[in-house]
C-alpha cells in the first residue's frame, strides 16, 4: 500500500526584496494509512511551511510531495485542514458551518447531511444544531470546526495547533475526543504542536525539526501501549516521562547548535 503522504527531499525557500530565507532543505518523509504524526521543534523549524506544502498551500520550490499515489499540484479534497481558530461564520447556525464544506465541494446530500448531524452528535453537539458560534464555549466552536473538516469524509487530517488557544482541562479533553476520532474511523492525521506532552500522547511518531534550515533530526516511535491508550491516561503510563525527556533533550541540543 502507498503512503498516503510522501515527501522526497522537499525544499523550500521565501523570497524577500533582497534576499532569500530557506525555511525547509531537502526533507524527505513518508506517511502511513492510519498514521497519527506530530511535528514539534523550536520556532522558525519550518513546522507550519510543511503542513502548508502537504496541503497543497505552497509549492515547494524543489522537490516532489505526493498524497495516495498523486503527485500533488494544489488543494486537495483528500486533505482536511484544521486551524488554531475556528474560522466560524457568525451569522450562520451551528449546523450550517458544519455543513459549509460540503457546499463548497458540491457534495451536501440528504445523505452528507444526515452523516454530519451524526458526527455533531458524536462531538457532544446534539441540540446545539439552530445555535450560533457566539454562544458556544471556544471548545464548542473548535468541536465544530472539527465536523466541519470531517464532513467532507477527507483521508488526510492536517492540524496546525488547534487545541493551542483553549483551557487546559478542555484541550486534554479534545485530544481525546479527536484521538478517538480519528482512530474510529481511520483517518490519517499531521499534527503541527509547540507541546511535547500533546505530540507522544496522541501520536504513533513524533517527528522534531530542527531550523537554519529546517530538517529532519530524530523521528520518536511512541511505544504500543502509550499510542493505544487515551491521551489523558497515557500521560501516566511508565515509559511516557522517559520519551517526554527524551525528546525535550534532543531538542534542547538543536536549540544549542543552533546559536
Amino acid at each position: 500500500m502507498l503512503p498516503v503522504v510522501q515527501l522526497e527531499e522537499v525544499t523550500h525557500a521565501y523570497l524577500g526584496d533582497r534576499e532569500a530565507s530557506l525555511a525547509i532543505e531537502d526533507l524527505s518523509l513518508s506517511v502511513e494509512q492510519g498514521e497519527f504524526v506530530s511535528l514539534v521543534g523550536p520556532s522558525g523549524c519550518g513546522k507550519t511551511t510543511l503542513l502548508s506544502i502537504i496541503a497543497g498551500l505552497l509549492s515547494p520550490s524543489r522537490g516532489k510531495v505526493f498524497v495516495n499515489g498523486h503527485s500533488l499540484k494544489g488543494p486537495s479534497p483528500e486533505v482536511g485542514y484544521m486551524l488554531q481558530q475556528d474560522y466560524l461564520f457568525p451569522w450562520r447556525t451551528i449546523l450550517d458551518n458544519a455543513l459549509l464544506g460540503l457546499e463548497l465541494t458540491g457534495n451536501l446530500n440528504e445523505n452528507t447531511r444526515q452523516k454530519t448531524l451524526e458526527l455533531l452528535k458524536d462531538m457532544g453537539l446534539e441540540g446545539k444544531e439552530q445555535a450560533y458560534p457566539s454562544q458556544l464555549s471556544g471548545g464548542m466552536r473548535q468541536r465544530v470546526a472539527l465536523v466541519r473538516t470531517l464532513a467532507t469524509d477527507p483521508g488526510l487530517l492536517l492540524l496546525d495547533e488547534p487545541f493551542s488557544a483553549l483551557d487546559y482541562q478542555i484541550k486534554l479533553q479534545l485530544e481525546d475526543l479527536v484521538s478517538e476520532t480519528l482512530r474510529r474511523r481511520g483517518t490519517t492525521a499531521v499534527l503541527v504542536t509547540h507541546d511535547l506532552s500533546e505530540a507522544i500522547a496522541v501520536s504513533s511518531r513524533v517527528i522534531l525539526l530542527q531550523r537554519n534550515p529546517g530538517r529532519i533530526r530524530k523521528i520518536f516511535t511512541v511505544p504500543e501501549e502509550i499510542r493505544n491508550t487515551p491521551p489523558l491516561y497515557a500521560r501516566d503510563l511508565p515509559g511516557f516521562a522517559e520519551l517526554f525527556h527524551g525528546v525535550w533533550k534532543e531538542m534542547e541540543s538543536a536549540g544549542r547548535e543552533d546559536v
